[in-house]
C-alpha cells in the first residue's frame, strides 16, 4: 500500500465521521465546533501554528500557519468544514470505502480538499519555504459565509487556492447570486365580497409573469464564455390569511444569479422595471422589494500568477493540461478575490454534493495534495 495513500483515506474518514451539519440549514445541526477541535489539534500535532476563530457562538473555524522563512510570497488554501443535512441518507457520518471511492456526507463536499491541504501543510512545514503557507479550515459557507469573512480579517496573502472538488481541473470563474423580497399587498375582505377585497397573491401572479418573462430575456442575453448566461427564479411563495378570504399580503423570494460584469443596481432596475410596468397597468397595484444577500461572482485571468503557476504544476503531476473551467455555483472564492487577494479554484474528483450519496475520489484527493505541496514549493520559495 502507498503510505500516502493511507494517508489520505484515514484523514478523510476521521473528518467524514464527525458531524458538522450547519445549524442555519437543519435546525439543531451539529455545527462546526466538534471538527474544528479535531483539525486544530492534528495541525498542531504536526507543528503548524493555529488559532481557532469562532465569529459566532459554537460556530468555528481553524486558522493554521505553515510559517516562511522570509521574503517569498505566501499561499492561503481556504476550505469549508460545514457540510449541508443529512435526510434520506443511511449511515451519513459512517465512511465507507468501495475501490477508489469514500462515501459520506461532505467527503465530496468538501472534506476531501479540507483533508489535502491538511496533509499539506504539514507536509510545508518541513520544506522550510520562504513564503508562508496559510490553511484557512472555515464555518458557514453553506449558508452565508461567516467563516470566511471573519477569517479575512485576520489573514492575508500574496494568491489564495480555494478546494472546492474541480475534478483535478483549474476553476477560473464561478457565478454569483443576489437574493430579494418582493411583496403585494392587498385588501383583507370576506371571500363572498369581491366589491371590497383586492386579491395580493393575484397581485403577485403578475409579478411571477414578469420574472418569467424576464429569465427569458436572460437566457438570450449576455453570455459568459465560462458560465453561459445569468438567470432569474422563484423560490418562496407565502400568502393569505385563510381560505374565506382576500389575501392583504403576499411575499415571494427571488434568487438572481449573476454572471461577471453585472453590476448589483443593473439587477435591481430589472426587478424595479417589473413592479413599475405592473402599476402603469393598474394604478391599483402596490409592490415593493427589498435586496437581502448578495455575493458577487468571480473572475480572474488566465495569465494571473498563481493560475499560471497551478496550471503548470498541476500538469506536471497529471501528466495532462488540466482544464479551465467555470462553476455555475458559488463559493468563498469570490469573497477572497474581493479582499484583493488573486484566487483560483482547485481540488479533487467525486460526486454527489447535497444528495442522498456523496462520494470522493480517493487517488484524485491524493493527486490534489501532491499538486498543492508541488504548488506551494514553486509559488513560496
Amino acid at each position: 500500500m502507498n503510505p500516502q495513500s493511507d494517508q489520505v483515506r484515514d484523514l478523510l474518514e476521521a473528518l467524514v465521521s464527525i458531524d458538522s451539519v450547519n445549524p442555519e440549514l437543519v435546525p439543531g445541526g451539529a455545527g462546526e465546533a466538534k471538527i474544528a477541535a479535531y483539525i486544530a489539534d492534528w495541525l498542531r500535532k504536526a507543528g503548524a501554528a493555529v488559532e481557532v476563530d469562532e465569529p459566532r457562538p459554537g460556530r468555528v473555524s481553524v486558522i493554521a500557519r505553515a510559517p516562511g522563512t522570509g521574503g517569498g510570497r505566501s499561499l492561503l488554501l481556504n476550505g469549508h468544514i460545514d457540510t449541508v443535512g443529512v435526510a434520506g441518507m443511511k449511515n451519513a457520518h459512517t465512511p465507507r470505502v468501495e475501490g477508489d471511492k469514500l462515501f459520506g456526507r461532505g467527503s465530496y463536499d468538501m472534506k476531501s480538499g479540507i483533508a489535502a491541504a491538511m496533509l499539506t501543510l504539514a507536509a510545508a512545514i518541513e520544506l522550510r519555504l520562504r513564503g508562508d503557507i496559510i490553511l484557512t479550515a472555515v464555518c458557514d459557507e453553506e449558508h452565508a459565509s461567516i467563516g470566511t469573512e471573519a477569517a479575512l480579517k485576520r489573514v492575508s496573502a500574496n494568491a489564495a487556492i480555494v478546494i472546492e472538488p474541480t475534478g483535478l481541473d483549474v476553476v477560473i470563474a464561478h457565478k454569483g447570486f443576489a437574493w430579494f423580497t418582493v411583496e403585494t399587498s392587498g385588501v383583507a375582505a370576506h371571500g363572498s365580497r369581491p366589491d371590497l377585497g383586492v386579491d395580493a397573491i393575484v397581485a403577485m401572479g403578475k409579478v411571477l409573469s414578469g420574472l418569467g418573462r424576464l429569465n427569458q430575456i436572460l437566457a438570450q442575453g449576455a453570455r459568459h464564455a465560462l458560465l453561459g448566461p445569468a438567470s432569474i427564479h422563484a423560490s418562496l411563495i407565502s400568502g393569505g390569511q385563510e381560505l374565506s378570504s382576500y389575501p392583504e399580503h403576499c411575499k415571494l423570494s427571488v434568487e438572481r444569479r449573476t454572471i461577471p460584469g453585472e453590476s448589483l443596481s443593473k439587477i435591481q432596475d430589472e426587478i424595479k422595471s417589473i413592479l413599475d410596468q405592473e402599476l402603469t397597468l393598474d394604478p391599483t397595484f402596490k409592490g415593493t422589494f427589498t435586496t437581502g444577500l448578495v455575493r458577487e461572482p468571480l473572475e480572474i485571468s488566465e495569465a494571473e500568477p498563481i493560475v499560471a503557476t497551478l496550471r503548470t504544476t498541476a500538469a506536471s503531476q497529471l501528466k495532462r493540461e488540466p482544464r479551465f473551467q467555470g462553476f455555475s455555483g458559488w463559493t468563498d472564492a469570490a469573497l477572497i478575490a474581493a479582499a484583493g487577494i488573486p484566487t483560483v479554484i482547485f481540488g479533487a474528483g467525486g460526486g454527489g454534493a447535497h444528495a442522498v450519496e456523496e462520494w470522493c475520489n480517493l487517488s484524485e484527493a491524493l493527486t490534489c495534495h501532491q499538486v498543492l505541496l508541488a504548488m506551494a514549493a514553486a509559488f513560496c520559495a
